[in-house]
């Protein structure tokens, strides 16, 4: 799946979405406070910071927000900011298919993602709700602690099923997603854009 028209780093729409908290609920806020908030976002980002662990959008988000006054609790920031950022969720037809094909041979199936940084788990659950119901496994870097090249999500998997984590086929679009069946040695298979824009 992706989020139609976002990029992999998110960084630039990191105003839009503070500014929808703003205006949401009425918080007079400066262009420096705004900005700082972005800044703070953007020191979490992992494709900019390279961290390895998640860590709860709460935390993330409370430090975000932590000058500002008068300001709503945690959650409902959250939720304006992300809804700030007009998050529209595509989950290809292929994926679809392809997960029905794999139950109907029998096949045990998992999903191992990164959140988008600062986003809750049952925010991502929400965008995938058509297909989430055909995993035997839902694994998320915010359920198992930590965020792909790390092979500590395979390895969770691989002890759920009770299996060998060498018998886990993992499928990805991205070069990290490459890297951590490497680190977890196990096979991988590459979906290329190519081939998802065949099934738009």
């Amino acid at each position: 799946m992706e989020y139609k028209g976002m990029p992999l780093n998110w960084c630039d729409y990191y105003y839009k979405g503070f500014g929808k908290v703003k205006d949401t609920y009425g918080l007079e806020l400066s262009e420096i406070e705004l900005q700082e908030a972005v800044e703070i976002l953007k020191s979490y980002n992992p494709r900019i910071s390279g961290r390895k662990l998640e860590i709860a959008p709460e935390i993330i988000f409370s430090e975000c927000i932590a000058n500002w006054k008068n300001k709503p609790n945690v959650e409902n920031v959250i939720d304006a900011f992300f809804n700030g950022l007009s998050l529209s969720a595509e989950v290809f037809d292929f994926s679809v298919a392809l997960l029905h094909k794999c139950k109907s041979y029998g096949c045990k199936i998992a999903c191992l993602t990164d959140l988008p940084n600062g986003m809750p788990d049952s925010m991502f659950k929400k965008a995938i709700a058509e297909i989430i119901d055909l995993f035997d496994l839902y694994v998320s870097s915010q359920s198992c602690g930590v965020r792909k090249p790390n092979k500590e999500g395979l390895l969770l998997i691989a002890r759920t099923f009770d299996v060998d984590v060498s018998e886990l086929l993992f499928i990805g679009d991205e070069e990290k997603d490459y890297k951590t069946a490497l680190n977890a040695g196990c096979n991988f298979m590459f979906i290329s854009d190519f081939y998802k824009s065949l099934y738009r």
